[in-house]
């Protein structure tokens, strides 16, 4: 007698199918309209204070994000390296891509020079009343008629009958870094390298990071050109600053996702191929979790417009858990009376302990969505909407493809058995797991707050030698540490020009005490109106100017009338219109004072001050000096993103325990029984407790990551100890239950086990918390399980 087949109907299954693929490419039409991002900016604050507002504006558009710094190492000698230092800024500053490109070659300033000479008298901060008093005169010209015999005389000299007093000059050194790079033949080398240097600030945003690829090849290809036909001696290209970070941090995430997720396939496959000795049962395992992937970027993408490198990077982690919704499935679907019905036994019998452990583990994650950082909202949606997309793919989607599971027997009954074993040997581990876990919390409370001291930084993929070629090329430029910025808002332009001149005159004071050994201000290019009004009104009329001058250089060997040229500048500079922003906007000086000054996106106005420090550097006398302007704030960049990531943390600990009392929650309100509550959780809590331990014996410094990879424990681990639960409801070991729990846990602990050795910390630091505790998870569900299993 044939048997009768009582699987989905057709019409069911087609329609079932049709839905799950019509959703599955939405969602892929979703993610190829998304923008990807790679910067750490993702993981600070979206509603910062006023600090860290500052702060995060410079990260995702300040000069800082903009700065690239390049070097030319080695080649013939200097004269060769210098050639091409020469030939690639002129081809960069050709190409339209970059606001400023500096190496030292200054026939580019001619025109900034001419600007500075005009204007001298509303720019140079010596020109006050006194400065035209006869004595005033006299000092002046004097010191100026002394650097006469000087090697800067050839300099001096042929402005000397128009500027007797020396302005240009005095503008000119306010204008060079106090720590700028040596020059030798003509171009910017290094102090302590055979090295050729130039600094480029790109015109793109720091946070458009394609824009800064761009930017990054341009140079490489110029470079390429300039030393074509060089061979072997031609010096070598170095690349460092903010742009080159993000766009390698890119590059690098976006090659470890796409490798962790062959890897992890290709040996998920395998593991899958040799437990059903089934292609179709693989490739019917497979999809839940493709379709989690979809689901997880896609709500991403919706919610948040952007998807971070490493939200996707997590994503290769959900391989380790949705995939054990299939397998569930496939193993504990077999076995029917009749063909056709295993999806339903399994719907009756297992369906609602896999669903139970989907809403713990949404309930962990859903913590995350009520966190402050961007990023750490990502990894909580595409947690959730990848886990329920998966499992609802288990629940509907596969009974139509395997209506009574998979059909291979594979290694299956070999894993039933080792883990029947496992089972009936762990309870006489229970002791032992017990006195570790007293060890582990004793541990953790010796190191205390110790244990979890990895930083923001921590979270970065670039290499140790390339933070050391960016430290080296930083010294060599002689850039601004950027530690600590002075940062001046105000409601308008002319307010913050004030304010920042106020700042400065109080910095002023620091640099006499050796505390700065210089600083950078706009205001040296774009004097306030009332400062340019001040000094204006402090020229002479010819008249009075003339005579001035004829009794100032009595006795001197320069006859009056030589500075008649001087005599008549200073009249035309009495009726020059104020230099303003818009007309410095189309000039050579716009770039720095760009950099230096801009509209606030929130409004109103901010200006920059970075300061040149020195070994007697003082912050707390650099914020006593400024403290009486309200308006300016001392930034120390170091100390506010050391504040950020506390606050990270703390916000991750509270979300985390909420999370886990969330599951308590629900798994009591579900349970209704104190006693199996107990016998589900206390496994988690001591895989928890043992993963620390763990960490904690090794010295690894923990991290927000570590807590997210917790958070996967309890995730993963709950269905062990459901499924545990379960049994001891039954009062047996179900063959296929055993085999099915074996096989998830193999799958998951091999899954983070590839990502703990990843090249991302991020990542990593994920795999070497859920690896180890998934593994805890299931040995102490078989070793905690209060009757055991027959």
């Amino acid at each position: 007698m044939s048997v009768q087949h009582a699987g989905p109907s057709r019409g069911r299954r087609t329609l079932v199918l049709l839905l799950w693929l019509a959703a599955v490419l939405a969602g892929v039409a979703v993610i190829s309209s998304t923008h990807f991002s790679a910067d750490l900016s993702a993981f600070l604050p979206a509603s910062p204070d006023a600090r860290q507002r500052v702060l995060i504006e410079q990260l995702q558009s300040g000069v800082a994000s903009r700065t690239l710094m390049v070097g030319l190492e080695g080649g013939k000698d200097a004269a060769q390296r210098a050639d091409v230092s020469r030939a690639l800024g002129k081809a960069m500053r050709a190409s339209g891509l970059y606001e400023q490109v500096q190496n030292g070659d200054h026939s580019e300033w001619q025109e900034a020079g001419t600007f500075v000479f005009d204007r001298r008298y509303q720019l140079s901060p010596d020109v006050t009343p006194q400065r035209f008093s006869v004595d005033g005169l006299r000092d002046a010209v004097t010191d100026t008629m002394s650097m006469l015999g000087t090697p800067a005389g050839n300099l001096v000299r042929p402005l000397f009958e128009r500027d007797p007093t020396g302005e240009t000059q005095r503008i000119a050194e306010g204008l060079i870094p106090a720590t700028s790079p040596r020059t030798e033949e003509g171009v910017w080398v290094s102090r302590t390298a055979p090295r050729a240097m130039l600094l480029a600030t790109t015109k793109a945003s720091g946070s458009d990071l394609d824009a800064q690829a761009a930017a990054v090849a341009r140079i490489e290809t110029e470079y390429a050109k300039a030393t074509q036909g060089l061979g072997a001696e031609a010096p070598k290209l170095q690349l460092s600053g903010a742009p080159v970070f993000s766009v390698q941090s890119r590059d690098k995430i976006k090659g470890e996702a796409i490798h962790l997720a062959i890897v992890g396939a290709i040996v998920m496959g395998c593991l899958l191929l040799v437990a059903f000795a089934s292609p179709k049962a693989l490739v019917v395992a497979l999809l839940p979790v493709l379709t989690g992937v979809v689901a997880g970027t896609a709500a991403v993408a919706l919610v948040f417009g952007s998807v971070h490198g490493l939200t996707m990077g997590f994503g290769s982690t959900l391989i380790g858990e949705t995939v054990d919704y299939a397998i569930y499935y496939l193993i504990q679907a077999r076995g029917a009376a009749v063909p056709g019905t295993g999806w339903q036994r399994w719907r009756d019998l297992n369906w609602p302990t896999v669903r139970l452990g989907l809403l713990t583990s949404v309930c962990g994650f859903a913590a995350l969505l009520f966190s402050g950082f961007p990023g750490l909202a990502q990894l909580g949606v595409f947690s959730i909407a990848g886990l329920v997309a998966a499992a609802l793919v288990t629940r509907h989607g596969l009974p139509m493809l395997a209506p009574d599971g998979a059909t291979g027997i594979g290694m299956r009954r070999h894993m039933a058995r080792v883990a029947s074993g496992i089972v009936q040997a762990m309870p006489r581990l229970r002791v032992g797991f017990v006195v570790l876990g007293v060890v582990a919390m004793a541990l953790m409370a010796w190191q205390g707050g110790a244990l979890w001291r990895a930083s923001l930084s921590s979270m970065s993929p670039i290499s140790k030698a390339s933070q050391e070629l960016d430290a080296s090329l930083r010294e060599d430029i002689g850039a601004s540490d950027g530690g600590t910025l002075v940062v001046i808002q105000a409601a308008d332009e002319q307010a913050t020009l004030r304010i920042t001149e106020a700042a400065g005159q109080r910095l002023d004071a620091l640099v006499d005490e050796g505390q700065l050994s210089g600083y950078e201000t706009v205001t040296r290019m774009l004097p306030s109106a009332a400062a340019q009004q001040a000094r204006i009104a402090s020229l002479p009329d010819a008249a009075t100017l003339r005579a001035r001058v004829a009794e100032a250089t009595q006795g001197m060997p320069l006859a009056p009338d030589r500075l008649e040229p001087f005599v008549a500048s200073v009249d035309a500079a009495r009726n020059l219109a104020p230099i303003t922003r818009e007309e410095l906007a189309q000039g050579p000086l716009a770039p720095v004072v760009r950099a230096l000054m801009f509209e606030r996106p929130g409004g109103g106005w901010a200006s920059l001050i970075a300061l040149h420090t020195t070994d007697r550097f003082d912050k707390a006398k650099l914020v006593a000096a400024l403290a009486p302007l309200p308006e300016v704030q001392v930034v120390d960049i170091g100390a506010e993103l050391g504040s950020l990531y506390d606050r990270y943390l703390h916000e991750a600990f509270v979300q985390v325990l909420l999370g886990a009392l969330a599951v308590v929650v629900l798994l009591g309100l579900y349970l209704r029984s104190l006693r199996r509550l107990v016998a589900v959780c206390q496994p988690l809590l001591l895989a928890v407790v043992l993963t620390l331990g763990g960490m904690a014996a090794l010295q690894v410094p923990l991290g927000i990551l570590h807590l997210v990879g917790l958070l996967l424990i309890v995730a993963v681990g709950s269905n062990y100890a459901l499924f545990f639960d379960q049994l001891q409801e039954t009062g047996r070991a179900d063959e296929d239950t055993l085999a099915s729990l074996m096989l998830a846990n193999l799958t998951t602990v091999v899954s983070f086990g590839l990502i703990a050795i990843s090249d991302i910390p991020a990542l990593s630091a994920i795999g070497r918390v859920v690896a180890p505790g998934a593994l805890l998870a299931l040995l102490l569900s078989a070793a905690f399980a209060k009757r055991r299993v027959r």
